[in-house]
């Protein structure tokens, strides 16, 4: 079985060319979802690619290396409207997991509770792919196709995750429910942007993960926001998060999760417009 960790993108092409690997980053999920016994797979292990890992600030936004860690982007420098961002990579199992996972890992191994993804969508982040012939950018709201499903094809890996300039007014939050505070899955989150003007509303996104096969921005919910002055954020009825289709399993059951998540919407909103 190659195993291969390069430091150029010729060798990791080359690589990929050759052996249709499995591409890792972190490989926080991918070595426990192994079982016991050899791996049977190739492996091309991103993690020490040039240029592959950091913050850094663009003329259009912000690029996020897709082999960047959860404890990097706890300590970038990045402004307010990333809070909801740090606040889901402080919930990414524990500190050896935020030490050694990825924001790339965490997007490509599509889960339906992955924490990073409701805070990303919320930033509109896009998807940065790249082959050896090519870039193409996918909105990560179309990245991810379904449970362990994205739109990346073969001969293709994750270069980095691209953030558009956001409003210096913006402010984003994020909430997380589990049976436990510490290491666990969730039972629900929320992720909320909100930009605040003369007491109201002037801009909203939310986005919820663990209620549906792919994390997902309520856009209906969104538009009943926009331009309420905030003083009346009262209560969210089950009815304005129809978008979601959360199952019942050993965490909770589809009824719990609406009735939850519709809370925690409302308090996570409260929060982002300053009011938490």
């Amino acid at each position: 079985m190659p195993y291969l960790a390069p430091t150029n993108r010729g060798d990791a092409f080359r690589f990929l060319q050759s052996y249709s690997p499995k591409i890792v980053a972190g490989s926080t999920d991918y070595f426990p979802s192994l079982g016991q016994g050899e791996i049977h797979e190739d492996v091309l292990d991103i993690t020490q690619l040039d240029g592959m890992r950091g913050t850094i600030r663009t003329q259009q936004g912000w690029s996020i290396g897709a082999a960047t860690t959860w404890t990097d982007i706890v300590r970038a420098d990045l402004p307010a409207a990333f809070d909801g961002l740090k606040a889901a990579a402080l919930e990414v199992g524990s500190v050896q997991i935020q030490n050694q996972g990825t924001v790339a890992g965490n997007i490509c191994n599509a889960s339906p509770a992955a924490d990073g993804v409701p805070p990303l969508l919320v930033l509109d982040a896009q998807v940065e792919v790249i082959s050896a012939d090519y870039t193409r950018v996918v909105p990560l709201s179309e990245f991810i196709t379904g449970v362990r499903q994205t739109d990346l094809r073969v001969g293709e890996m994750v270069s980095a995750l691209i953030v558009p300039d956001i409003s210096p007014a913006a402010r984003t939050s994020f909430s997380k429910l589990g049976s436990r505070r510490h290491l666990v899955i969730s039972i629900a989150m929320v992720a909320i942007l909100a930009r605040v003007q003369d007491g109201r509303i002037a801009e909203v996104r939310i986005a919820v993960g663990s209620c549906s096969p792919v994390a997902q921005r309520l856009r209906s919910l969104e538009a009943k926001f926009i331009g309420q002055p905030v003083e009346d954020i009262t209560q969210i009825d089950v009815s304005d998060i129809r978008e979601l289709t959360p199952i019942s399993d050993v965490r909770g059951s589809a009824e719990y999760r609406s009735d939850v998540v519709a809370e925690m919407c409302k308090r996570a909103l409260l929060d982002a417009c300053g009011k938490g």
